[in-house]
């Protein structure tokens, strides 16, 4: 795992004694539960991700948002519930991702929302395709103090970008890097940690050592490779990579795949962390992109409440004695993640 001293300090310049303490209830009684069977939650979410949008200008075919196959509605988080909610669990939070489903760069108060979040100081972190990181936008990104910034950069010529980031441009992704190097460097900022991510694909995995070349070339912080989620592996499928390492799943003898990892009976997420969507539903994390399991509204209930919830233990609880039967953990790479 690649660590960079300077975005590890960052991090941990947020760690107040208040969020180091929660931080240590969380995992103690994660600890707990996994020896006792039964689940136990002190404190609070260490890290939170929330949806700006599900909206998305491209049309990834792995993605549900470019798929546009939602069955859960298509909006904008609203800015005084993302404000309420931070209100009420800030103190404890340390991390805080503006992503899960869509575009976040297609909320027009996304900027205001990480400045919020900066202001209360909570590492932020975002994920993009980089097409809206006009001039200004890069501007307006690094004065908000944006701390980490994930671009998606699938392939280092446009003919291999775009056969799976459907209608999107390279050119816009290259320039809107560009862009918030620029501001970064004119506004003497050590903010955003500006990372390609290459989402590795049969399609363009020969572009690997291309793509490391570009990272160094435009001066990025970090470039790293990521393993796709295929929804119908089983049969095989044109996207799953030839290389092995980049891969989450394993051929079998006739022809079939499987998961690699190992399904164990626990999940660390679901104590350190949790999903909100834009509508304000607490899911239980990222694996869950049409909201089947909605643990609670924070529309209409407040956080600690849903999170010390009598349906969020019975969750819990699942994970711990039969997680093979909840269906988003099936393609889950969570599965084989040991804890000491």
């Amino acid at each position: 795992m690649y660590i960079n001293i300077n975005d590890s300090l960052q991090l941990a310049s947020k760690l107040t004694l208040k969020r180091l303490i929660n931080a240590f209830h969380v995992y103690t009684s994660f600890r707990k539960s996994r020896k006792t069977g039964t689940p136990d939650i002190k404190g609070l979410p260490i890290s939170l991700s929330i949806e700006p949008t599900t909206a998305c200008n491209l049309r990834c075919p792995e993605c549900p948002s470019g798929l546009r196959s939602f069955t859960r509605p298509t909006g904008k988080l609203d800015q005084q519930l993302f404000k309420t909610i931070l209100d009420e669990i800030g103190d404890t939070l340390a991390y805080l991702i503006f992503y899960f489903q869509g575009e976040p760069y297609l909320h027009p108060q996304l900027l205001n929302m990480v400045k919020y979040a900066t202001d209360k100081k909570i590492y932020t972190a975002t994920s993009t395709n980089a097409h809206f990181l006009t001039d200004e936008i890069a501007k307006q990104t690094v004065e908000s103090g944006l701390d980490r910034m994930i671009i998606s950069i699938d392939g280092a010529t446009q003919e291999t970008y775009e056969a799976y980031r459907k209608t999107g441009e390279l050119n816009k992704v290259l320039e809107g890097t560009e862009n918030i190097l620029k501001w970064k460097k004119a506004l003497k900022s050590r903010t955003p940690f500006v990372v390609w991510q290459f989402l590795v694909v049969r399609p363009n995995e020969h572009e690997i050592p291309e793509i490391k070349k570009m990272g160094k070339a435009y001066g990025v912080d970090q470039v790293v490779f990521k393993t796709a989620q295929i929804y119908d592996y089983a049969q095989g499928n044109e996207l799953i990579p030839t290389q092995d390492k980049y891969s989450r799943y394993a051929p079998l003898p006739d022809g079939t795949y499987r998961l690699k990892n190992k399904l164990l009976k626990e999940c660390w997420k679901m104590w350190h962390s949790c999903v909100i969507t834009w509508d304000g539903k607490v899911v239980p994390c990222c694996f869950d992109k049409d909201a089947h399991h909605v643990l609670g509204n924070t529309s209409h209930q407040p956080f600690k409440d849903i999170w010390h919830s009598d349906g969020y233990a019975s969750f819990r609880k699942t994970l711990l004695t039969s997680r093979d039967e909840i269906e988003i953990c099936k393609n889950c790479t969570e599965g084989g993640k040991v804890w000491a």
